[in-house]
Protein backbone atom coordinates (compact mmCIF):
# COMPACT_ATOMS: atom_id res chain seq x y z
CA UNK A 1 0.00 0.00 0.00
CA UNK A 2 1.15 3.60 -0.72
CA UNK A 3 0.30 4.15 3.29
CA UNK A 4 2.85 1.65 4.09
CA UNK A 5 5.37 2.93 1.66
CA UNK A 6 5.38 6.39 2.69
CA UNK A 7 5.60 5.18 6.41
CA UNK A 8 9.15 2.73 5.97
CA UNK A 9 11.25 5.56 4.20
CA UNK A 10 14.61 4.80 4.39
CA UNK A 11 16.03 5.94 7.82
CA UNK A 12 19.37 6.44 6.74
CA UNK A 13 18.12 9.17 4.62
CA UNK A 14 17.56 11.34 7.32
CA UNK A 15 19.79 9.96 9.83
CA UNK A 16 22.33 12.16 11.32
CA UNK A 17 25.74 10.47 11.52
CA UNK A 18 28.57 10.79 13.40
CA UNK A 19 30.27 12.05 10.79
CA UNK A 20 27.97 15.12 10.13
CA UNK A 21 27.77 15.98 14.22
CA UNK A 22 31.73 16.71 13.84
CA UNK A 23 31.36 18.87 10.95
CA UNK A 24 28.20 20.72 12.20
CA UNK A 25 30.96 21.90 15.35
CA UNK A 26 33.20 23.13 12.47
CA UNK A 27 30.44 25.16 11.47
CA UNK A 28 29.28 26.92 15.33
CA UNK A 29 32.95 27.26 15.56
CA UNK A 30 33.30 29.15 12.61
CA UNK A 31 30.00 30.65 11.75
CA UNK A 32 29.27 32.99 14.86
CA UNK A 33 29.72 36.85 14.54
CA UNK A 34 30.27 38.94 17.74
CA UNK A 35 27.31 40.72 18.31
CA UNK A 36 29.00 44.27 18.86
CA UNK A 37 29.98 44.24 15.18
CA UNK A 38 26.06 44.73 14.66
CA UNK A 39 25.78 47.86 16.87
CA UNK A 40 29.89 49.18 15.43
CA UNK A 41 29.13 48.63 11.91
CA UNK A 42 25.10 49.93 12.30
CA UNK A 43 23.52 46.37 11.02
CA UNK A 44 19.59 46.15 11.34
CA UNK A 45 19.33 42.11 11.69
CA UNK A 46 16.58 42.06 10.25
CA UNK A 47 13.64 44.31 8.94
CA UNK A 48 13.11 46.47 12.12
CA UNK A 49 15.52 47.90 13.88
CA UNK A 50 16.76 47.90 18.04
CA UNK A 51 13.58 50.12 18.57
CA UNK A 52 11.54 48.58 16.57
CA UNK A 53 11.46 50.59 13.37
CA UNK A 54 10.92 49.43 9.99
CA UNK A 55 13.98 50.02 8.18
CA UNK A 56 13.49 51.34 4.83
CA UNK A 57 14.01 49.35 1.76
CA UNK A 58 11.15 50.40 -0.57
CA UNK A 59 7.91 52.27 -0.93
CA UNK A 60 4.42 50.72 -1.22
CA UNK A 61 0.79 52.03 -1.72
CA UNK A 62 -0.40 48.79 -0.97
CA UNK A 63 -1.19 49.39 2.29
CA UNK A 64 -0.26 51.29 5.12
CA UNK A 65 0.55 50.65 9.62
CA UNK A 66 -0.40 53.35 11.56
CA UNK A 67 1.29 52.63 15.59
CA UNK A 68 2.13 56.21 16.81
CA UNK A 69 1.64 59.89 16.02
CA UNK A 70 4.13 62.47 15.87
CA UNK A 71 4.19 65.24 18.66
CA UNK A 72 6.87 67.41 17.80
CA UNK A 73 10.11 65.48 17.28
CA UNK A 74 8.82 62.64 19.39
CA UNK A 75 6.73 59.81 18.53
CA UNK A 76 3.63 59.10 20.60
CA UNK A 77 2.45 55.48 20.61
CA UNK A 78 -1.46 55.03 19.38
CA UNK A 79 -3.68 52.75 19.27
CA UNK A 80 -3.59 51.07 16.14
CA UNK A 81 -4.74 51.22 12.47
CA UNK A 82 -4.34 49.28 8.94
CA UNK A 83 -5.27 50.34 5.56
CA UNK A 84 -5.57 48.82 2.38
CA UNK A 85 -5.26 51.32 -0.23
CA UNK A 86 -5.97 54.30 2.08
CA UNK A 87 -8.89 52.45 3.21
CA UNK A 88 -9.06 51.78 6.91
CA UNK A 89 -9.05 48.13 7.45
CA UNK A 90 -12.06 48.89 10.40
CA UNK A 91 -14.20 50.58 7.71
CA UNK A 92 -14.05 47.72 5.16
CA UNK A 93 -15.30 45.00 7.73
CA UNK A 94 -18.05 47.30 8.95
CA UNK A 95 -19.22 47.87 5.50
CA UNK A 96 -19.64 44.31 4.41
CA UNK A 97 -20.63 42.96 7.72
CA UNK A 98 -23.67 45.57 7.70
CA UNK A 99 -24.55 44.49 4.28
CA UNK A 100 -24.34 41.19 5.12
CA UNK A 101 -21.88 40.11 1.94
CA UNK A 102 -18.40 38.07 2.07
CA UNK A 103 -15.75 40.93 2.04
CA UNK A 104 -12.30 38.90 0.77
CA UNK A 105 -13.28 38.97 -3.08
CA UNK A 106 -13.98 42.84 -2.55
CA UNK A 107 -10.84 43.24 -0.46
CA UNK A 108 -8.37 41.09 -3.11
CA UNK A 109 -10.03 44.07 -6.16
CA UNK A 110 -9.17 46.16 -3.41
CA UNK A 111 -5.87 45.42 -2.78
CA UNK A 112 -4.62 44.70 -6.52
CA UNK A 113 -6.69 47.58 -8.72
CA UNK A 114 -6.24 50.63 -6.13
CA UNK A 115 -10.12 51.47 -5.80
CA UNK A 116 -12.83 49.44 -3.91
CA UNK A 117 -15.28 47.95 -6.89
CA UNK A 118 -18.63 48.68 -8.07
CA UNK A 119 -21.51 45.87 -7.33
CA UNK A 120 -21.27 45.27 -10.94
CA UNK A 121 -17.59 45.40 -10.70
CA UNK A 122 -17.24 42.94 -7.70
CA UNK A 123 -20.20 40.08 -9.64
CA UNK A 124 -17.74 40.73 -12.61
CA UNK A 125 -14.69 39.87 -10.45
CA UNK A 126 -15.87 36.69 -8.62
CA UNK A 127 -17.39 35.25 -11.47
CA UNK A 128 -13.21 35.88 -12.70
CA UNK A 129 -12.20 34.39 -9.40
CA UNK A 130 -14.57 31.12 -9.80
CA UNK A 131 -14.17 30.28 -13.40
CA UNK A 132 -10.48 30.27 -12.36
CA UNK A 133 -11.22 27.85 -9.46
CA UNK A 134 -10.34 24.52 -11.12
CA UNK A 135 -7.36 22.73 -11.56
CA UNK A 136 -5.28 21.34 -14.95
CA UNK A 137 -6.90 17.73 -15.95
CA UNK A 138 -5.59 15.13 -13.50
CA UNK A 139 -3.40 17.22 -11.04
CA UNK A 140 -5.20 16.25 -8.10
CA UNK A 141 -4.33 12.75 -8.98
CA UNK A 142 -0.81 12.82 -10.56
CA UNK A 143 0.36 15.81 -8.42
CA UNK A 144 -1.54 15.91 -5.16
CA UNK A 145 -2.45 12.47 -4.20
CA UNK A 146 0.80 10.54 -6.08
CA UNK A 147 3.11 12.74 -3.75
CA UNK A 148 1.18 13.40 0.25
CA UNK A 149 3.08 15.05 2.59
CA UNK A 150 2.90 15.63 5.80
CA UNK A 151 3.75 19.31 5.61
CA UNK A 152 0.94 21.50 3.81
CA UNK A 153 2.80 24.39 3.44
CA UNK A 154 5.72 22.33 1.19
CA UNK A 155 2.70 20.63 -0.26
CA UNK A 156 1.69 23.74 -1.53
CA UNK A 157 4.28 25.24 -2.71
CA UNK A 158 5.34 21.92 -4.43
CA UNK A 159 1.66 22.27 -6.37
CA UNK A 160 3.05 25.92 -6.97
CA UNK A 161 6.25 25.16 -8.31
CA UNK A 162 4.22 22.20 -10.73
CA UNK A 163 1.61 24.83 -12.05
CA UNK A 164 4.54 26.02 -13.63
CA UNK A 165 4.54 23.40 -16.13
CA UNK A 166 1.34 23.58 -17.03
CA UNK A 167 1.35 27.25 -18.01
CA UNK A 168 2.23 27.91 -21.18
CA UNK A 169 3.19 31.46 -20.85
CA UNK A 170 4.81 30.81 -17.38
CA UNK A 171 7.77 32.99 -17.83
CA UNK A 172 5.82 35.82 -19.53
CA UNK A 173 6.37 38.94 -16.98
CA UNK A 174 4.30 41.11 -18.71
CA UNK A 175 1.84 43.35 -16.82
CA UNK A 176 -1.21 41.45 -18.05
CA UNK A 177 0.49 37.56 -18.14
CA UNK A 178 1.04 38.39 -13.88
CA UNK A 179 -2.14 39.47 -13.31
CA UNK A 180 -3.62 36.74 -14.85
CA UNK A 181 -1.44 34.22 -12.67
CA UNK A 182 -1.83 35.96 -9.76
CA UNK A 183 -5.71 35.94 -10.04
CA UNK A 184 -5.62 31.93 -10.66
CA UNK A 185 -3.13 31.59 -7.91
CA UNK A 186 -5.82 33.25 -5.83
CA UNK A 187 -8.83 30.69 -7.27
CA UNK A 188 -6.27 28.20 -6.51
CA UNK A 189 -4.93 28.27 -3.44
CA UNK A 190 -7.98 26.97 -1.46
CA UNK A 191 -8.03 23.71 -3.76
CA UNK A 192 -4.88 22.70 -3.20
CA UNK A 193 -4.42 23.56 0.14
CA UNK A 194 -7.72 21.40 0.99
CA UNK A 195 -6.81 18.71 -1.34
CA UNK A 196 -3.18 18.20 -0.04
CA UNK A 197 -5.09 17.74 3.18
CA UNK A 198 -7.20 15.40 2.10
CA UNK A 199 -4.17 13.23 0.77
CA UNK A 200 -2.45 13.60 3.88
CA UNK A 201 -4.77 12.19 6.08
CA UNK A 202 -5.68 9.74 3.59
CA UNK A 203 -2.52 8.12 2.97
CA UNK A 204 -0.84 8.96 5.92
CA UNK A 205 -3.83 8.70 9.36
CA UNK A 206 -6.05 5.99 7.29
CA UNK A 207 -9.04 8.07 6.52
CA UNK A 208 -11.34 7.98 3.82
CA UNK A 209 -10.82 9.64 0.74
CA UNK A 210 -13.48 12.59 -0.47
CA UNK A 211 -12.99 15.79 -2.88
CA UNK A 212 -15.41 17.96 -3.31
CA UNK A 213 -15.45 20.56 -6.24
CA UNK A 214 -15.81 24.39 -5.59
CA UNK A 215 -19.30 25.74 -6.63
CA UNK A 216 -19.12 28.60 -8.48
CA UNK A 217 -21.81 30.71 -6.55
CA UNK A 218 -20.24 30.48 -2.93
CA UNK A 219 -17.08 32.60 -1.84
CA UNK A 220 -13.81 31.96 -0.72
CA UNK A 221 -14.61 31.34 2.83
CA UNK A 222 -17.65 29.18 2.11
CA UNK A 223 -15.82 26.95 -0.22
CA UNK A 224 -12.91 26.08 1.80
CA UNK A 225 -15.63 24.82 4.48
CA UNK A 226 -17.73 22.97 1.80
CA UNK A 227 -14.81 21.36 0.18
CA UNK A 228 -12.85 20.51 3.76
CA UNK A 229 -16.16 18.82 5.84
CA UNK A 230 -17.73 15.35 4.96
CA UNK A 231 -20.79 16.60 4.76
CA UNK A 232 -19.98 19.78 3.27
CA UNK A 233 -22.32 21.91 5.71
CA UNK A 234 -21.29 24.70 8.15
CA UNK A 235 -23.29 27.98 9.33
CA UNK A 236 -23.39 31.37 8.14
CA UNK A 237 -21.51 32.38 11.27
CA UNK A 238 -18.98 29.93 10.69
CA UNK A 239 -18.35 31.02 6.83
CA UNK A 240 -18.49 34.74 7.60
CA UNK A 241 -15.92 34.57 10.48
CA UNK A 242 -13.47 32.64 8.50
CA UNK A 243 -14.20 35.54 5.73
CA UNK A 244 -13.48 37.66 8.23
CA UNK A 245 -9.90 36.24 8.89
CA UNK A 246 -9.38 35.61 5.11
CA UNK A 247 -9.85 39.47 5.07
CA UNK A 248 -7.68 40.32 7.58
CA UNK A 249 -4.55 38.42 6.78
CA UNK A 250 -4.67 39.64 3.06
CA UNK A 251 -2.87 42.18 3.16
CA UNK A 252 -0.19 44.20 5.97
CA UNK A 253 2.25 46.22 4.67
CA UNK A 254 5.69 45.31 2.44
CA UNK A 255 7.46 45.32 5.76
CA UNK A 256 6.86 41.50 6.49
CA UNK A 257 8.85 39.22 6.00
CA UNK A 258 6.95 37.32 3.01
CA UNK A 259 6.08 40.01 1.29
CA UNK A 260 9.52 41.52 1.39
CA UNK A 261 10.72 38.14 -0.17
CA UNK A 262 7.72 39.08 -2.68
CA UNK A 263 9.43 42.19 -3.72
CA UNK A 264 13.38 41.19 -3.32
CA UNK A 265 12.57 37.72 -5.40
CA UNK A 266 10.75 39.68 -8.30
CA UNK A 267 13.29 42.23 -8.87
CA UNK A 268 15.14 39.71 -10.03
CA UNK A 269 13.12 39.24 -12.68
CA UNK A 270 11.95 35.97 -12.50
CA UNK A 271 8.48 34.08 -13.28
CA UNK A 272 5.16 34.33 -10.60
CA UNK A 273 5.62 30.51 -9.65
CA UNK A 274 8.84 31.06 -8.36
CA UNK A 275 8.19 34.50 -6.42
CA UNK A 276 5.04 33.04 -4.59
CA UNK A 277 6.80 29.54 -3.44
CA UNK A 278 9.78 31.70 -2.34
CA UNK A 279 6.81 33.70 -0.37
CA UNK A 280 5.13 30.69 1.34
CA UNK A 281 8.67 29.55 2.16
CA UNK A 282 8.95 32.59 4.36
CA UNK A 283 5.55 32.09 5.53
CA UNK A 284 6.04 28.76 6.67
CA UNK A 285 8.51 30.29 9.49
CA UNK A 286 7.40 29.70 13.22
CA UNK A 287 8.17 33.51 12.95
CA UNK A 288 5.86 34.72 10.53
CA UNK A 289 2.63 32.53 9.30
CA UNK A 290 3.32 30.04 11.77
CA UNK A 291 2.61 32.05 15.03
CA UNK A 292 -1.31 30.96 15.74
CA UNK A 293 0.16 27.30 15.89
CA UNK A 294 2.23 28.15 18.42
CA UNK A 295 -0.51 30.12 20.74
CA UNK A 296 -3.02 27.36 20.70
CA UNK A 297 -0.17 24.77 21.54
CA UNK A 298 0.64 27.30 24.35
CA UNK A 299 -2.77 27.19 25.78
CA UNK A 300 -2.84 23.23 25.52
CA UNK A 301 -0.57 23.65 28.05
CA UNK A 302 -1.53 26.77 30.35
CA UNK A 303 -5.05 24.21 30.24
CA UNK A 304 -3.14 20.83 31.33
CA UNK A 305 -1.06 23.13 34.13
CA UNK A 306 -3.27 26.02 35.67
CA UNK A 307 -6.08 23.93 37.73
CA UNK A 308 -8.55 27.06 37.95
CA UNK A 309 -8.78 29.19 34.41
CA UNK A 310 -10.47 32.27 36.46
CA UNK A 311 -7.39 32.37 39.17
CA UNK A 312 -5.38 35.23 38.47
CA UNK A 313 -2.93 34.24 40.62
CA UNK A 314 -2.44 30.99 38.76
CA UNK A 315 -2.81 32.54 35.50
CA UNK A 316 -0.08 34.97 35.84
CA UNK A 317 1.87 32.48 37.90
CA UNK A 318 2.01 30.10 34.65
CA UNK A 319 2.94 33.55 32.42
CA UNK A 320 5.72 34.49 34.51
CA UNK A 321 7.38 30.81 34.23
CA UNK A 322 7.02 31.25 30.31
CA UNK A 323 8.98 34.80 30.35
CA UNK A 324 11.34 32.58 33.00
CA UNK A 325 11.39 29.72 30.33
CA UNK A 326 10.13 27.57 32.83
CA UNK A 327 6.71 26.37 31.09
CA UNK A 328 5.50 24.87 27.52
CA UNK A 329 8.73 25.37 25.00
CA UNK A 330 10.96 27.62 27.44
CA UNK A 331 11.58 29.79 25.02
CA UNK A 332 10.39 32.68 27.07
CA UNK A 333 8.02 33.95 25.28
CA UNK A 334 4.15 34.29 25.29
CA UNK A 335 3.34 34.00 21.78
CA UNK A 336 0.33 36.29 20.15
CA UNK A 337 1.30 39.60 22.75
CA UNK A 338 3.47 41.77 20.97
CA UNK A 339 3.72 43.19 17.90
CA UNK A 340 6.85 44.66 15.85
CA UNK A 341 5.01 47.60 14.37
CA UNK A 342 1.72 47.94 16.53
CA UNK A 343 1.87 48.93 20.59
CA UNK A 344 -1.24 49.70 21.97
CA UNK A 345 -3.11 47.91 19.95
CA UNK A 346 -3.51 45.65 16.61
CA UNK A 347 -6.18 46.60 14.58
CA UNK A 348 -7.12 43.31 13.15
CA UNK A 349 -7.39 41.64 17.38
CA UNK A 350 -9.20 43.68 17.94
CA UNK A 351 -11.47 43.40 15.06
CA UNK A 352 -11.90 39.84 15.66
CA UNK A 353 -12.07 39.50 18.76
CA UNK A 354 -15.75 40.92 18.54
CA UNK A 355 -16.64 38.19 16.24
CA UNK A 356 -14.55 35.06 18.56
CA UNK A 357 -16.95 35.68 21.46
CA UNK A 358 -20.25 35.68 19.17
CA UNK A 359 -18.58 32.01 17.65
CA UNK A 360 -17.44 30.84 21.18
CA UNK A 361 -21.66 31.04 22.30
CA UNK A 362 -22.42 29.18 19.35
CA UNK A 363 -20.13 26.56 19.89
CA UNK A 364 -20.82 26.05 23.81
CA UNK A 365 -16.89 27.20 24.45
CA UNK A 366 -17.14 30.63 26.14
CA UNK A 367 -14.89 29.21 29.44
CA UNK A 368 -12.04 29.18 26.85
CA UNK A 369 -12.97 32.58 25.39
CA UNK A 370 -12.85 33.84 29.06
CA UNK A 371 -9.30 32.25 30.02
CA UNK A 372 -7.84 33.74 26.08
CA UNK A 373 -9.57 37.12 27.42
CA UNK A 374 -7.93 36.88 31.16
CA UNK A 375 -4.73 35.86 29.43
CA UNK A 376 -4.89 38.89 27.21
CA UNK A 377 -5.07 41.23 29.66
CA UNK A 378 -2.80 40.02 32.68
CA UNK A 379 0.24 38.96 29.86
CA UNK A 380 0.78 43.10 29.17
CA UNK A 381 0.98 43.40 32.76
CA UNK A 382 3.38 40.32 33.21
CA UNK A 383 5.27 40.98 30.18
CA UNK A 384 5.80 44.91 31.58
CA UNK A 385 6.75 44.02 34.99
CA UNK A 386 9.28 41.44 33.91
CA UNK A 387 10.78 42.69 30.54
CA UNK A 388 12.38 46.01 29.63
CA UNK A 389 10.55 47.42 26.44
CA UNK A 390 10.59 49.98 24.27
CA UNK A 391 6.62 50.32 23.54
CA UNK A 392 3.05 48.77 24.83
CA UNK A 393 2.47 45.33 24.60
CA UNK A 394 -1.15 44.13 23.09
CA UNK A 395 -2.83 41.04 21.79
CA UNK A 396 -1.85 40.52 17.98
CA UNK A 397 -3.98 38.47 15.38
CA UNK A 398 -1.97 35.36 16.06
CA UNK A 399 -3.53 35.24 19.76
CA UNK A 400 -7.15 34.64 18.74
CA UNK A 401 -6.87 33.53 15.19
CA UNK A 402 -5.89 29.87 16.13
CA UNK A 403 -8.98 29.67 18.54
CA UNK A 404 -11.12 30.83 15.89
CA UNK A 405 -9.72 27.98 13.53
CA UNK A 406 -10.06 25.71 16.34
CA UNK A 407 -13.76 25.90 16.95
CA UNK A 408 -14.23 26.27 13.11
CA UNK A 409 -12.77 22.60 13.28
CA UNK A 410 -9.92 23.37 11.04
CA UNK A 411 -6.86 20.92 11.34
CA UNK A 412 -3.77 22.32 13.03
CA UNK A 413 -2.01 21.55 9.50
CA UNK A 414 -4.44 23.87 8.01
CA UNK A 415 -3.66 26.89 9.80
CA UNK A 416 -0.51 28.26 7.90
CA UNK A 417 -2.06 27.79 4.89
CA UNK A 418 -5.27 29.89 5.23
CA UNK A 419 -3.09 32.57 5.79
CA UNK A 420 -1.35 31.73 2.57
CA UNK A 421 -4.65 31.80 1.20
CA UNK A 422 -5.90 35.04 2.40
CA UNK A 423 -2.04 36.44 1.70
CA UNK A 424 -1.79 35.51 -2.10
CA UNK A 425 -3.69 38.70 -2.94
CA UNK A 426 -1.53 41.08 -1.02
CA UNK A 427 1.46 39.18 -2.86
CA UNK A 428 -0.21 39.25 -6.48
CA UNK A 429 -0.64 43.43 -5.44
CA UNK A 430 2.75 43.89 -4.47
CA UNK A 431 4.52 41.54 -6.92
CA UNK A 432 2.32 43.85 -9.62
CA UNK A 433 3.70 46.95 -8.11
CA UNK A 434 7.25 45.93 -7.96
CA UNK A 435 7.03 44.70 -11.81
CA UNK A 436 5.43 47.88 -12.66
CA UNK A 437 7.83 50.02 -10.54
CA UNK A 438 10.78 48.18 -11.94
CA UNK A 439 14.75 49.25 -10.86
CA UNK A 440 17.98 47.54 -10.49
CA UNK A 441 17.85 44.21 -8.62
CA UNK A 442 17.84 44.30 -4.75
CA UNK A 443 21.29 42.91 -4.56
CA UNK A 444 22.19 42.83 -0.31
CA UNK A 445 25.30 44.46 0.90
CA UNK A 446 27.39 42.68 3.26
CA UNK A 447 30.85 43.78 4.93
CA UNK A 448 33.48 40.92 5.92
CA UNK A 449 34.51 41.14 9.07
CA UNK A 450 36.39 37.98 8.91
CA UNK A 451 40.71 37.86 9.58
CA UNK A 452 42.99 37.72 6.65
CA UNK A 453 44.37 34.37 6.85
CA UNK A 454 47.41 33.14 4.62
CA UNK A 455 46.61 30.19 2.31
CA UNK A 456 48.81 26.79 3.06
CA UNK A 457 48.83 24.06 0.86
CA UNK A 458 46.95 20.90 2.20
CA UNK A 459 50.22 19.07 2.96
CA UNK A 460 51.69 21.59 5.20
CA UNK A 461 48.44 21.79 7.27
Amino acid sequence: MLETKFNTLDSKYSEITPEILALTDLCLKNSSIDAELYSKYKVNRGLRDVNGNGVLTGLTEISEIQSFQMNGEDKVPCEGRLFYRGVDIEDIVDGFIKEKRFGFEEVTYLLIFGKLPTDQQLADFSSLLAKYRTLPTSFVRDIIMKAPSSDMMNTLARSVLTLHAYDTKANDISIPNVLRQGLLLTAVFPLLSVYGYQAYKHYFAGDSLFIHTPRPELSTAENILYMLRPDCRYTELEARILDVALVLHAEHGGGNNSTFTTHVVSSSGTDTYSVVAASLGSLKGPKHGGANIKVVQMFDDLKKNVSDWTSEEQVSGYLRDLLNKKAFDKAGLIYGMGHAVYSLSDPRANIFKRFVQRLSEEKGRMEEFRLYSLVEKLAAEVIAEERKIYKGVSANIDFYSGFVYSMLDLPLELYTPIFAIARISGWSAHRIEELVNAGKIIRPAYKSVAPRKEYVAIKDR
